[in-house]
């Protein structure tokens, strides 16, 4: 392939540029050819090992316009993607929100889309494909989303997508796999793909995630996601991963039309006399610690006194006696009386109960007898879950983690929340798994906290985000 790389012919040889384990390679150019072509900003780097220049992947899109604007002879094997052909489409019309999205997307065909969980990310993502039609990279946190994105694909598109990840590695022109699949094969995969789609992309910024987008030669660029923000500000370098964000939608927008009306309410209880009397020992316990450490030290910080406990026995008694609040906070006895409550009162209604870990999660399977989704279950157990569930075999189910985001849930429309950080992100994603339209079904979120503990502090920081706006408080 002949392409056009400066204003006056290279001096040494005719240059080529080739993908190399997640770098471009530039031969046959010494350094004042580079500087002249590309001018002095270039991302080139001269490797002295091989006597050539090298730069990150990502570049190439920016390497390409340089090539073509300038004028020269360059032999560029770098590409190897394919145009598309689909066996079969059946997609379903979009909405105005969704058509909205891909135009501005299709702008400059790179950048981030940021809409409600349930408003159709999925389906924006698919029509990207559809109209692009060249070979697709998408990358999922989580392997049961790695394989939700393949029967979304055969279902929309009729294609058998390949599979990177999960002790499978099956590489298709349409593949998908998760995050750490992405960063260890993308080395040898990162000029296979012309599009890649990042699936909620709030998870790329990371120092290792972000590799899967900085090895890949991609010119087209789709990012996804419900809740971009992130704690550390780090979501304002998707902008050098993906691009910009080109289309933002507000969840007040589609409540109640696209989405389902819903009503947040918050529960208070209080831990029994033996609970509270063990919860305010250990918090003095911990207190005392930070406060004695601090004299001598001003500026010590709990994530020192979590490095320290693993050499220095006070440390290591603190940081368990933080453990054991929060394993209170977490099982206290009222949270499950409430919760029998509630499930007679939404009798026969399907439910999800959101545990803040798993030992919280077991005995809410034990106490009531429902199936319990945790990381660890295996893809069969997860599917005949969620089908038990659809098809009311299951009356409710309880999980910690693995529901906060991206899977597909049935049409539920009552979640109780039990436990959980004081994220913003993670209070969305939650609210977000019983807002699919249902006719003019009404959704509730049950938040059950406890009281004079630190776990109404994360609840006040969780409804801090517009979801939680007009939050009913009421007593069972």
């Amino acid at each position: 392939m002949r392409c056009l790389l400066a204003r006056e012919p290279f001096r040494i040889m005719q240059p080529t540029l080739q993908f190399h384990e997640g770098t471009l390679i530039l031969a046959g150019a010494d350094g004042a050819d580079v500087e002249r072509n590309f001018g002095r900003s270039h991302p080139w780097v001269h490797d002295y090992r091989a006597n050539l220049y090298r730069c990150d992947a990502i570049h190439y899109s920016r390497l390409r316009q340089s090539i073509d604007r300038l004028g020269g002879d360059c032999v560029d094997s770098v590409p190897n993607w394919r145009s598309l052909s689909w066996p079969h489409v059946k997609m379903p019309e979009l909405r105005t929100e969704q058509s909205l999205a891909i135009e501005k997307w299709s702008v400059s065909q790179n950048g981030v889309v940021v809409m409600p969980t349930g408003t159709g990310k999925t389906e924006v993502a698919l029509r990207i494909m559809l109209n692009t039609s060249i070979s697709t990279l998408i990358v999922a946190p989580v392997r049961d989303l790695m394989y939700q994105w393949h029967r979304r694909i055969l279902q929309s598109l009729g294609f058998d997508a390949g599979i990177i990840g999960d002790s499978t590695y099956r590489v298709c022109p349409v593949s998908v796999t998760t995050y750490e699949s992405a960063c260890i094969h993308m080395p040898k995969l990162g000029s296979e793909f012309g599009l890649l789609i990042f699936d909620e992309c709030h998870h790329l910024p990371s120092e290792v995630r972000r590799d899967a987008a900085r090895m890949s030669i991609a010119t087209k660029r789709l990012g996804l996601t419900a809740t971009l923000e992130r704690s550390d500000g780090r979501h304002n370098d998707l902008v050098q991963w993906i691009g910009p964000t080109v289309y933002d939608l507000p969840l007040e927008q589609v409540r109640g039309s696209t989405l389902a009306e819903y009503e947040v309410v918050r529960i208070p209880i209080h831990l029994s006399d033996t609970e509270q009397h063990r919860y305010d020992s250990l918090s003095k316990d911990v207190r005392y610690y930070m406060q004695e450490r601090r004299k001598t030290e001003p500026g010590f910080t709990w994530e020192q006194l979590c490095s320290e406990s693993a050499r220095e026995p006070a440390a290591r008694y603190a940081l368990t006696a933080y453990r054991q609040k929060q394993s209170i906070e977490d099982r206290a006895v009222e949270k499950l009386r409430v919760l029998e409550d509630l499930f007679r009162l939404h009798f026969g209604t399907p439910m999800i109960i959101f545990a803040g870990s798993n030992a919280m999660a077991r005995e809410v399977s034990k106490r009531f007898l429902i199936p319990c989704m945790l990381n660890h279950c295996g893809k069969k157990e997860r599917l005949e879950i969620l089908e038990g569930l659809e098809s009311g075999a299951y009356p409710a189910l309880v999980a910690n983690k693995v529901l906060d985001e991206g899977v597909d849930l049935p049409k539920v429309k009552v979640a109780v929340v039990i436990g959980g950080t004081s994220s913003g992100k993670q209070a969305k994603q939650r609210l977000g798994r019983i807002l699919r339209k249902l006719g003019n079904v009404r959704a509730t979120l049950y938040e059950i906290v406890c009281g004079d503990t630190t776990e109404n502090q994360r609840s006040r920081r969780r409804r801090d985000n517009d979801a939680y706006q007009g939050t009913r408080h009421r007593r069972i």
